[in-house]
C-alpha cells in the first residue's frame, strides 16, 4: 500500500528528523524571537530540495517550502515556539532549571515542527519515486503560544490555494484530535492617571493601578454571567512601579478572552471594554485598548478524521520499550492522581493503573470530558479542510505547559512518537492525493460548514504582528 512506501521514506530520514528535533530543544524561543529555530528549519528545507520562501506573511520567522509539480496542495503545518519561565534539564524527573533564558519546551513544539517536516519531506520524496502529481507545502510557524501566526498567515492569504492541511501535537494519549477549541483574543489595557505623592499629596494623584484593580474585580464579578465553557484570564504587564509612596501613573493589564465561537469571544471582548471604561470612569484615568492577536476555534473535517483515524489502525499503536515506560513511571510519581485521571477523562477512556505511557489509540466516536484550549491552527482549519492528529509523546497524566513536559522533549517516548506522528501525517496525505474522492468528501464537507458560519479574521486589520528584533549575534 501507498501508506506503507510513504512509511519507509519516513524511516529513512527519522534521524536526521530527531537531531532537529533536540537541536530545537536546546535553542528555546518564545513567540516571534524564533529566529534560530527558524534558521534551522529553513536550512533542512533547503538540504532536502524544497522552493524555500522566507520572511512568510511579513513574518522574519515564518517559512514555507514546496515540492512536487501538479496536482492538489498538502499543507504540513509545524511549529518550533517555546514558553517562558519552563526551562528544564532533559531526562530527569525533577524540577531542575538550566541557566539563561529561562524558556524552554513545555509544549513540545520541537517534536511537533520536526514531525511535520519530516512528513513533507517523505512525502517530497514519495511525490519524487512514484511521479504522482501533486504539491506538498511545509508551513513552519511561529508564535502558536499566544502570537496567533497563523492567523495572520491566513490574513495575507497564505493558504488561498492549499486543498488541505494536515498536523499534530505532542500529547499523552494518541488519538485524531476532536476539533474543539476556544477562539481567543488577547488585549492590553493601559490606563493613564497622575503621579503624585502618596502621602503629602494623594488628593492631586489619579491612580492607574487602582483602576486595573477596579477592572479585575469588575471582569471577575463577570465571571458569574458568562457561559460556562468561556474563559478569561488575566496578568499585570505593568504594575505601576515598586514604590508604595508613588501613586502610580500609568499600568498596564493583559487579558485573554476565550470563548466557544467567534461571536461569543467578540460578545464577551465588549463587556471587558465595558468594565474598562467603567474602571477609567471611577478612578478619573483614562484607558487604551490593544488587540494584541485572536484565533478563531477549530472547524472539523468528518472525512479526514476517518482518513487518520485509518491511517493510525494500520500502523498501529507507538511501541514503547522497558527504558521509556520506566522514566515515564518516575515522571507520574510528580504528578498527582488528578493529573493522570484528568488525561483520560478528556478522552472518555477508563483509567487504567498500570499504563505509564498510550500503547492504544483512542476510538475515533470517542467523547470525553470538554478540556478545552486555543490554538491559531484554528484559522487554517476556517481556511481550508484540516485534520490534526495527538500522538503520545510523554508519561500519562504530564500537564501541558509544564517542566515535566520540557524534561521529556528529548526522551525515548518523544522520539518515537515524532517518528510515528510523522509517518500519520504522510500516508493521510498519501490517501488524500491518491483518492479523489477522499480529498473531494473533505472539500464537500469543509465548505458546508463554512457555508452556515463564513470566516471572518478575528484580528483587526489594522493589527500587525507584534515582529521582535533579530538578536544581535544573528544580524546579517
Amino acid at each position: 500500500m501507498n501508506s506503507e512506501k510513504i512509511w519507509d521514506h519516513v524511516e529513512a530520514k527519522r534521524q536526521d528528523y530527531l537531531d532537529l528535533s533536540d537541536r530545537i530543544w536546546g535553542m528555546p524561543e518564545i513567540a516571534y524571537t524564533e529566529y534560530r529555530s527558524s534558521a534551522e528549519h529553513t536550512a533542512m528545507l533547503k538540504a532536502e530540495g524544497f522552493k524555500v520562501t522566507e520572511n512568510a506573511a511579513g513574518i522574519p520567522t515564518a517559512v514555507y517550502g514546496e515540492a512536487g509539480e501538479g496536482g492538489p496542495i498538502i499543507a504540513i503545518l509545524g511549529e518550533y515556539d517555546a514558553l517562558p519561565g519552563l526551562s528544564q534539564e532533559a531526562g530527569i524527573a525533577e524540577p531542575r532549571p538550566l541557566p539563561g533564558s529561562g524558556n524552554g519546551h513545555g509544549c513540545g513544539h520541537n517534536m511537533l515542527g520536526s514531525a511535520a517536516l519530516l512528513a513533507a519531506t517523505a512525502l517530497k520524496n514519495w511525490l519524487e519515486e512514484t511521479g504522482t502529481p501533486g504539491r506538498v507545502r511545509y508551513y513552519g510557524c511561529p508564535a502558536e503560544e499566544g502570537g496567533a501566526a497563523k492567523a495572520f498567515m491566513v490574513r495575507a492569504g497564505l493558504f488561498d490555494d492549499v486543498d488541505a492541511a494536515i498536523t499534530w501535537h505532542p500529547a499523552s494519549l494518541t488519538r485524531v484530535d476532536e476539533a474543539l477549541s476556544l477562539a481567543n483574543t488577547r488585549l492590553d489595557f493601559t490606563f493613564t492617571g497622575r503621579a503624585s505623592h502618596a502621602a503629602a499629596a494623594p488628593h492631586l494623584g489619579r491612580s492607574a493601578l487602582d483602576a486595573v484593580e477596579l477592572m479585575n474585580v469588575g471582569v471577575n464579578y463577570m465571571r458569574e454571567h458568562m457561559p460556562s465553557s468561556a474563559r478569561i484570564h488575566y496578568a499585570y504587564i505593568d504594575a505601576g512601579g515598586v514604590a508604595p509612596n508613588v501613586v502610580q501613573g500609568k499600568a498596564k493589564v493583559r487579558y485573554a478572552v476565550r470563548a466557544l465561537d467567534l461571536p461569543g469571544m467578540k460578545a464577551l471582548n465588549e463587556r471587558v471594554i465595558k468594565i474598562a471604561q467603567g474602571a477609567a470612569l471611577m478612578t478619573e484615568t483614562t484607558v487604551d485598548v490593544k488587540v494584541l492577536s485572536a484565533v478563531s476555534n477549530l472547524l472539523g473535517n468528518t472525512p479526514m478524521e476517518k482518513t487518520m483515524y485509518n491511517n493510525m489502525l494500520r500502523l498501529g499503536p507507538v511501541e514503547f520499550d522497558g527504558v521509556d515506560r520506566e522514566y515515564a513511571e518516575a515522571i507520574q510519581a510528580t504528578l498527582s492522581d488528578e493529573d493522570i485521571t484528568s488525561d483520560y477523562r478528556r478522552c472518555g477512556v477508563r483509567p487504567s493503573e498500570t499504563k505509564p505511557l498510550c500503547d492504544f489509540i483512542v476510538p475515533l466516536d470517542q467523547v470525553g470530558e470538554p478540556m478545552i484550549g486555543s490554538t491559531d491552527v484554528g484559522d487554517v482549519s476556517w481556511s481550508v479542510p484540516t485534520v490534526q492528529a495527538r500522538v503520545a509523546t510523554h508519561a500519562i497524566g504530564t500537564p501541558g505547559h509544564s517542566w515535566q513536559i520540557t524534561a521529556q522533549g528529548k526522551a525515548g517516548p518523544a522520539h518515537k512518537g515524532l517518528v510515528w506522528a510523522a509517518k500519520v501525517m504522510a500516508g493521510t496525505a498519501v490517501d488524500l492525493m491518491t483518492e479523489p474522492s477522499a480529498l473531494e468528501a473533505a472539500k464537500k464537507d469543509h465548505a458546508a460548514r463554512v457555508a452556515r458560519t463564513p470566516y471572518e479574521c478575528p484580528i483587526p486589520t489594522d493589527v500587525e504582528p507584534p515582529i521582535q528584533p533579530r538578536p544581535a549575534d544573528l544580524a546579517a
